[in-house]
């Protein structure tokens, strides 16, 4: 039981630890929903750089990263922010002036990718992607894939189906697992042995946990493992595969934690319109991120007007009020 409770850590600890230079780190979440962004925002305060990023479809989190500088190469199948940001601006300019090194997948693809990470196999096949350009548009160059063993050797990989064409397939796609160095990821509920309930959609947090070396989780409630076990089919994260849990109440501020707040539709248009240039996105980031030294303060400048305006309402898991036009 000891060694179970080094395991409740603060924020700045547990990515001082498991979080490095040139680290490949997965984090969690699906665009405005459950980004884990206290430890976004630590790494970035923390001056992490040449990350290699892995992400289903984030939103601010990644952009946040992108725009520090702190990544180096990417793979993901989508970014965006909701009607602020249908696409994160920060990672769209990188790309655009190869900044990033970038390989994208499918939604499909990537979660197959996460699967075949948890399932401790190299691969695994899908007919998702054919038609699409997917096949031909290659980010990372060979030099790159030889030079560094965390990489695959190639993207993706099409065969002939070894089952014969009775299913109406003649080929399948081979897409490779992702076995991230660090996975962060922000939940509702957590207990002390890092046994985590999380509540809603959960995208593909479950796999990418599975399939990472080290696990750092964030949550909104540290409860006791006997609340967590009265609804034991509700816990999809069991404590073996958690490094770090970390108390961080509005942890994922400003995306939606579901039964929690919602996004801060008015946080992210005041974003996105930072993003557009760097000398305002450097102004934006000196003030909320490193002007402040943790997220309760960052939290603080927010002020209690915009947390009671996205809290969510008991009944819908969501705010009721909240303009999102």
């Amino acid at each position: 039981m000891k060694n179970h409770l080094k395991k409740v850590m603060p924020l700045k600890k547990a990515i001082e630890q498991y979080v490095k230079n040139s680290s490949h780190i997965s984090i969690g979440g699906f665009t405005i929903n459950r980004n884990p962004m206290a430890a976004v925002y630590e790494i970035i305060r923390q001056k992490i750089k040449n990350l290699h990023l892995y992400a289903h479809s984030n939103g601010t989190g990644l952009d946040e990263l992108i725009g520090a500088g702190c990544v180096s190469k990417l793979e993901i199948a989508y970014a965006g922010n909701g009607k602020a940001a249908p696409t994160c601006i920060r990672f769209a300019k990188a790309v655009q002036n190869n900044e990033l090194l970038f390989e994208d997948y499918s939604n499909y693809m990537m979660s197959l990718r996460f699967m075949a990470g948890a399932m401790g196999v190299p691969f695994l096949p899908t007919l998702s992607g054919f038609g699409s350009d997917i096949f031909t548009k290659w980010g990372f160059p060979k030099s790159l894939r030889k030079s560094d063993p965390k990489i695959v050797d190639n993207k993706l990989a099409v065969i002939d189906n070894p089952f014969g064409n009775w299913t109406g397939a003649s080929k399948v796609v081979l897409v490779p697992a992702i076995n991230p160095d660090i996975t962060i990821i922000h939940v509702q509920k957590a207990d002390s042995m890092g046994t985590c309930s999380i509540q809603g959609l959960t995208f593909a947090d479950i796999e990418q946990v599975k399939a990472s070396k080290h696990v750092v989780v964030t949550c909104e409630k540290l409860v006791t493992k006997e609340e967590l076990r009265q609804n034991p089919d509700l816990n999809q994260i069991p404590f073996i595969h958690v490094s770090a849990v970390c108390h961080v109440p509005m942890g994922a501020y400003p995306s939606a934690v579901f039964g929690y707040y919602d996004y801060d539709s008015q946080y992210l248009r005041k974003f996105a319109i930072a993003a557009k240039t760097i000398d305002t996105f450097r102004k934006y980031q000196d003030k909320y991120i490193y002007g402040v030294k943790d997220h309760e303060t960052f939290l603080n400048i927010i002020g209690r007007e915009r947390i009671d305006a996205i809290t969510a309402n008991p009944r819908t898991g969501y705010s009721v009020n909240m303009k999102r036009d």
